[in-house]
């Protein structure tokens, strides 16, 4: 199983269907646990988390997209994200480490350049390896997106993008590219 490789081709795949943009966010959630095939929280895995976060962070520095990184329900799954990021988010003290946070979370948090701990956020597109619940972190309107990968390791992932909610009735035009 290389992980590096499908992290990678997922990221690149999420890219392209959620049509990202330079400066939007995406937030990941990632069990290492899961990935190799146990339960979530169960067997957490630095080097697996460290891994993630590297193949995720070499596609999305490239596309300019900004990567949150989601942590376990320990920390009440707040989000790690560059202090550039966090413009409008209120910042909370908290480090990930592997057993209060999650493996993936503590690789962002020593990965970033300047990181900070938010309690909430609202990213634009969404990867959730291994059933983290990221939904509590995506913009409103939330839409599914399906990947030709479907699983990391052992680990299931889904993935989401947002869109602007659509107002009127019948008679009412929307602009597709936001759709």
């Amino acid at each position: 199983m290389d992980i590096n490789e499908t992290v990678r081709n997922t990221a690149l795949e999420l890219c392209d269907k959620a049509k990202l943009k330079p400066g939007q966010t995406v937030i990941v959630g990632c069990s290492s646990s899961e990935i190799l095939g146990h339960k979530i929280g169960t067997r957490s895995n630095e080097e697996i988390g460290a891994e993630v976060f590297n193949a995720l962070q070499s596609v999305f520095s490239k596309y300019g997209v900004e990567l949150a990184a989601q942590c376990c329900e320990h920390l009440n799954r707040a989000i790690i994200v560059e202090q550039k990021t966090a413009t409008g988010f209120s910042i909370v003290n908290a480090v990930p480490v592997v057993g209060a946070g999650g493996a993936f979370a503590a690789a962002a948090y020593k990965g970033f350049s300047n990181p900070v701990a938010l309690e909430s956020f609202r990213a634009d597109a969404g990867l959730d390896i291994g059933g983290t619940l990221i939904g509590m972190h995506l913009k409103h309107v939330a839409v599914p997106l399906r990947l030709n990968i479907k699983q990391i390791g052992e680990a299931s992932i889904i993935a989401a993008r947002t869109r602007p909610p659509l107002i009127g009735g019948n008679r009412t035009c929307y602009d597709e590219n936001l759709i």
